[in-house]
């Protein structure tokens, strides 16, 4: 498929077994966690394709985590198509959606920091990027022996700075419980 004709757009959900099909065939090699039909379902606008026809070649995903940056993450393409350009595309359209939305950076997790590193991006401590850690890395499996490498890239002049700027204002608020609130 060396003439491949790339259409990527934002996925919709008639999109999802075959972007499930992509991605939990990269999840049993432990290269990507695996996601399930409900997972896509709720995340599907978070999603961009690529397709040849009606071939699908590649899937990522934007999550955006804060008013001002969000994880390039679920980038997968079949493997026999990685050298074509499509993870290049699909990686462009999501920088372009997060431009378009006034983030001021973008960042991965990644096993393959070159490909990022073509694009821009530049390897950063996994402890400057504590919003994934906490919210989605707790119920991966290699939480306590991460290998990826996280890459970061600025999209203006705050980039980094707006990365590490939550937390200095995060303010913890106490749930009500139902003993709380006078349930027992």
């Amino acid at each position: 498929m060396t003439d491949a004709v790339l259409d990527v757009r934002k996925a919709s959900m008639r999109d999802i077994p075959k972007i499930l099909e992509l991605i939990n065939s990269y999840a049993v090699k432990g290269i990507m966690l695996p996601r399930t039909e409900f997972e896509m379902s709720e995340n599907i606008r978070d999603f961009s394709v690529a397709y040849d026809g009606d071939v699908l070649l590649g899937c990522a995903a934007l999550h955006f985590y804060t008013p001002t940056t969000a994880e390039v993450r679920s980038l997968a393409v079949w493997p026999h198509l990685s050298r074509h350009g499509v993870g290049r595309s699909l990686v462009t359209s999501l920088e372009a959606e997060a431009r378009e939305n006034d983030l001021d950076a973008i960042f991965a997790f990644t096993y393959v920091p070159g490909f990022f590193a073509k694009m821009g991006f530049i390897e950063v401590e996994r402890g400057e990027l504590p919003l994934k850690a906490w919210k989605d890395c707790l119920r991966c499996p290699k939480f306590q022996n991460c290998d990826e490498i996280a890459v970061l890239k600025s999209l203006s002049d705050r980039g980094r700075a707006k990365v590490l700027e939550p937390l200095q204002t995060i303010e913890l608020v106490q749930l009500p419980t139902p003993a709380r609130i006078g349930y027992r």
